[in-house]
């Protein structure tokens, strides 16, 4: 495939998809279980509860959910923000039930400025009515651009944090060196400079991480075709932040397979879910490639050779061990 032609998997044609859910090993209602026991992924509607609950049973509950859902200006059909709301109420109340006592939430939401900024605030308030506790509204964005004379450049991603009881949460940093100095507070009869009582040389991230680049096809992390991948330092920071070696970590939006990744580099488990063949067979290429290359992405090449595909030849999915879901317990 041309390494500048890669479309974006929600555009593509049926013709396109069908070649390439002949490369997906899974079908709807399918798990795959990885070999060396940490992962799972499965091809799941999150907002089925009966689903999802029977995938998670027989595990321990999760200290961490990170779940990036397709925003609604995407979803076929596009729904009225009350109409979105609910259906986000299904897979948070699946959620709910898949945490720990003391475990944390976050969601990416996209807010389109152009319609009152649906649906963040219906969703926001549908989560006011829930069990969980706000605690930050962050917002990643980056710096390429403030847009034109007559409009603002929408360059940012919302991400809300919510927790139940009291989750683990250790403090991150940034690659950002701190720079003020002056603030003088006095411990124990020592006078010491702010700097000085510091635990590192760079600042902790705010409620708005400017420190992250987002995505594009240049980035070696970059999986072509995914339009919604978060960066890898993102969901590392989460991950790290919110839970702790070992632990469950669970998303129920693979997408690109972020998540998945960085449980995989930072030593937790997870299971990650997509209603989508394509972005679970991704999923699954992208722990792969990880583990046979030390790479995290495709740049600008296709995870799916369709120059093979056009030729003739149908590539094999790999080995992997793979059941339906009523035979997975």
């Amino acid at each position: 495939m041309n390494k500048e032609s890669v479309q974006r998997l929600d555009k593509i044609t049926r013709r396109e998809r069908e070649r390439i859910l002949r490369q997906c090993r899974l079908e709807s209602g399918q798990v795959w279980h990885d070999p060396q026991g940490k992962h799972v992924v499965a091809c799941l509607d999150a907002a089925n509860r009966a689903d999802i609950l029977k995938l998670m049973r027989g595990l321990p509950k999760a200290t961490l959910a990170v779940h990036d859902p397709p925003y609604n200006v995407v979803m076929r059909p596009k729904r009225d923000a009350a109409e979105y709301a609910d259906w986000c109420r299904q897979w948070i109340e699946t959620t709910r039930r898949a945490l720990s006592q003391n475990a944390s939430l976050y969601v990416w939401l996209g807010a389109d400025q152009n319609s009152h900024f649906q649906p963040l605030p219906q969703f926001m308030q549908m989560m006011a009515e829930s069990s969980f506790a706000s605690r930050s509204f962050i917002t990643m964005r980056n710096q390429r651009g403030y847009g034109t004379q007559k409009n603002w450049m929408s360059v940012r991603q919302e991400l809300l944090y919510y927790t139940i009881g009291e989750p683990v949460f250790q403090v991150q940093y940034t690659e950002i060196p701190k720079i003020l100095r002056g603030y003088y507070k006095t411990v124990k009869g020592e006078s010491t400079e702010n700097i000085e009582r510091s635990k590192s040389d760079t600042i902790r991230p705010g409620n708005v991480w400017v420190d992250i680049q987002q995505v594009f096809y240049r980035m070696h992390e970059n999986v072509p075709g995914c339009y919604a991948q978060k960066p890898f330092k993102a969901i590392e920071r989460i991950v790290l932040a919110s839970s702790s070696p070992g632990d469950l970590v669970i998303d129920f939006f693979a997408h690109s397979g972020t998540t998945l990744l960085a449980c995989e580099r930072t030593g937790r488990r997870c299971v990650t879910v997509d209603i989508d063949p394509i972005f679970g067979e991704i999923a699954i290429r992208r722990l792969e490639r990880f583990r046979e290359t030390g790479k995290t992405g495709w740049q600008r090449n296709s995870v799916f050779a369709k120059s093979k595909i056009d030729a003739g030849f149908i590539l094999p999915a790999p080995p992997a061990r793979q059941v339906s879901l009523a035979k997975a317990r």
